[in-house]
């Protein structure tokens, strides 16, 4: 007497639960193949870094707005810098140039690349690193000695 009081679940309402369940295990499959298909990947082309505290490295100059020139023609990595600390396996620590002293010196290993010296023999003609010169001691005050030429301003006044 109970049963004929509830209602009755159609015979395709039972069968698409079925068909959804197999959908959704489905699904939770393929998401779990996937997240082990890419980490098997990033295990395969990924290498841990080793660096060591002294080590000469390159930094990358991607996010580095203050170096002089043209952004087009810049170096994409400047250096060699030394490194100062290890900051677990991303990160180090890098003891920057006068010109990058503004920004942080800890940087993530993804910016960083070991510092390779140039072989004279191998490389015979890479230019080397020009040799700075002192500046030469004066005595500051500066004089006119002559003057090239005189410009017209727009308020018809001569400057010389």
């Amino acid at each position: 007497s109970l049963r004929k009081e509830l209602v009755e679940i159609h015979p395709t309402s039972a069968s698409l639960k079925g068909v959804l369940e197999k959908l959704r295990k489905n699904a939770v499959r393929l998401k779990e193949d996937s997240f082990a298909y890419a980490k098997d990947k990033w295990d395969e082309s990924h290498a841990t870094p080793d660096f060591k505290v002294g080590d000469l490295v390159l930094v990358s100059t991607t996010n580095l707005n203050n170096i002089k020139g043209c952004k087009k023609l810049k170096d994409s990595f400047a250096g060699a810098f030394v490194l100062n600390a290890l900051h677990g396996e991303n990160a180090v620590e890098v003891e920057l140039s006068e010109e990058l002293s503004n920004k942080h010196p800890t940087l993530p290993v993804s910016l960083i690349k070991p510092y390779e010296s140039s072989d004279s023999e191998t490389f015979p003609l890479r230019n080397k690193d020009p040799q700075v010169m002192p500046p030469i001691q004066s005595s500051g005050i500066k004089k006119i000695t002559k003057v090239l030429k005189e410009r017209k301003m727009r308020t018809n006044k001569v400057r010389e």
